[in-house]
């Protein structure tokens, strides 16, 4: 009996080992990142720091499961160029308890994310390119109304949409 349950549980443990071990596809691991940044960007809408950090956090975790052997060599391309971008905004916003330096940050993340979106076109969702004029600055949003996230709840619908990027077939 004590033969089974050892058996039983070395199957177990190998099967959650493998399917940990599994290395993400290139199309679920970049819309996880696409995900994560709607995460921040959803925050910092609500003046919602502390949910910024923990968004961000999970941003750069998704930016290091993202699989660059499954790219093809203009996409290698663009990730090479904007991840360590992406990285460095990313790990600035979850270790800042300061809204307006996350917001700074979140202005260069929200370029290179868009760069990225554009390069691999494969986001699972409608992504729109949104502008906020007093700030001059974009954002990338999964809704079509607007919630700015530069300046959060003082001027929540304050900026327009200026493209619109259709889901992946």
């Amino acid at each position: 009996m004590k033969t089974i349950k050892y058996i039983t549980a070395i199957i177990l443990l190998i099967a959650v080992t493998t399917v940990k071990a599994a290395p993400a596809d290139l199309h679920s691991a970049i819309n996880n990142v696409y995900k994560s940044y709607l995460g921040i960007k959803n925050a910092l809408a609500t003046d919602n720091s502390k949910a910024a950090n923990d968004e961000a956090k999970k941003f750069t975790a998704a930016l290091k499961d993202v699989p660059v052997s499954s790219m093809d060599a203009k996409q290698k391309a663009a990730w090479a160029k904007y991840a360590e971008k992406l990285r460095y905004d990313g790990d600035h916003i979850s270790e800042s308890t300061a809204i307006d330096h996350q917001r700074e940050h979140f202005g260069s993340l929200s370029t290179n994310m868009y760069e990225v979106v554009k390069a691999f076109q494969i986001n699972d969702m409608v992504l729109y390119k949104q502008y906020c004029p007093m700030e001059k600055k974009s954002w990338l949003s999964e809704s079509s109304a607007i919630k700015n996230p530069y300046y959060g709840k003082k001027m929540l619908d304050c900026g327009s949409t200026k493209e619109t990027m259709p889901a992946a077939k």
